[in-house]
């Protein structure tokens, strides 16, 4: 079997193109992707070619790891049955096809993909193109609800994760955060929370505050914004070596926290907040295309500040 997948064949160069897929076993699915989303992060990296050494890394690759859809075909051993709407974090599962072999890293950008029962998660249909937000909802929560964690009450960056962030804070109980965000078109948008621009701010003594910006040189800065034992939290993905003065985080006792992906727990506690009401993927998408405008959508979705969310409908597509 053959589908149509985005492919990168090289940093800054992506088509669509034609993949073959391995064969279905008893504990797999088959799905027929709705929906799926181009990260701001990874993505971005493996997309400029600036993404460090990583494990499976390669040209070409099918990138994407947000994907929603419908099982088309379930194996004996899966539990699950065709028609069940997913999400899936993308998959390894291509064989040479057309476009001769390729990396499946991420593999979420493809019209059918073959994935293990274990690494999928049920949705409800009624979530649509916000289903494929559910790893992205799913990162903020494990920055704010994983070992060790503390709600924010300063966010940095008013991007998707920093907005998730907040609604996930807010939704939790915990008092509402301010945002900072540089931008001025991207400081709109907010949901029972306060963005402002960070020169006009003169708290300095936030006691957990989370960079969901990824931008380069803040450390010092935040650690200058904190109280006494307060926590900086990295919740970006950061490609340079970060530095940070060691005086001042001497003198307020900083501690330094690292928020990596989410767990499978992270999934399933997003989708029941989701489920439950509270908490909304609404206003996250602003833009959308057809898979076989993959190289102009990317470029959008990594220079357009206007462009929060770039999602592929691969149904419009069929």
């Amino acid at each position: 079997m053959q589908t149509d997948a985005i492919i990168l064949s090289a940093p800054r160069q992506l088509a669509l193109g034609r993949v073959g897929l391995k064969a279905a076993g008893q504990g797999d699915l088959v799905v027929r992707i709705g929906h799926s989303g181009v990260s701001t992060g990874t993505e971005k990296l493996f997309w400029s070619g600036e993404m460090p050494p990583f494990p499976g890394m390669g040209y070409p690759l099918v990138p994407g790891y947000e994907a929603a859809g419908e099982v088309v075909e379930a194996g004996a051993e899966t539990g699950f049955k065709p028609g069940e709407r997913v999400f899936v974090p993308g998959a390894n599962c291509f064989t040479p096809g057309d476009c001769g072999p390729v990396y499946g890293l991420f593999g979420g950008a493809s019209r059918y993909l073959v994935t293990e029962a274990s690494r999928v998660t049920r949705i409800d249909p009624a979530m649509g193109p916000e289903g494929a937000l559910l790893a992205l909802a799913a990162t903020a929560r494990h920055a704010v609800a994983g070992a060790n964690a503390s709600m924010p009450d300063l966010i940095v960056g008013h991007g998707v994760l920093g907005r998730l962030i907040a609604r996930i804070v807010i939704a939790s109980g915990a008092p509402a955060p301010q945002v900072w965000e540089v931008n001025l078109a991207r400081q709109l948008g907010a949901e029972g929370y306060g963005v402002c621009h960070p020169d006009t701010d003169t708290r300095r003594d936030y006691r957990c505050i989370m960079d969901a910006s990824g931008a380069e040189g803040l450390l010092d800065q935040l650690v200058g914004r904190i109280a006494r034992n307060g926590e900086v939290v990295l919740a970006g993905f950061y490609t340079k070596p970060v530095q940070f003065a060691f005086v001042p985080a001497f003198m307020r006792e900083a501690r330094l926290r690292i928020a990596a992906e989410w767990q499978p727990q992270d999934l399933i506690a997003t989708r029941e907040m989701i489920e439950s009401g509270k908490l909304s993927l609404s206003g996250l998408i602003t833009h959308r295309a057809r898979p076989k405008d993959a190289a102009a959508a990317y470029e959008t979705a990594f220079t357009d500040p206007d462009c929060l969310k770039m999602i592929f409908d691969w149904e419009e597509a069929a």
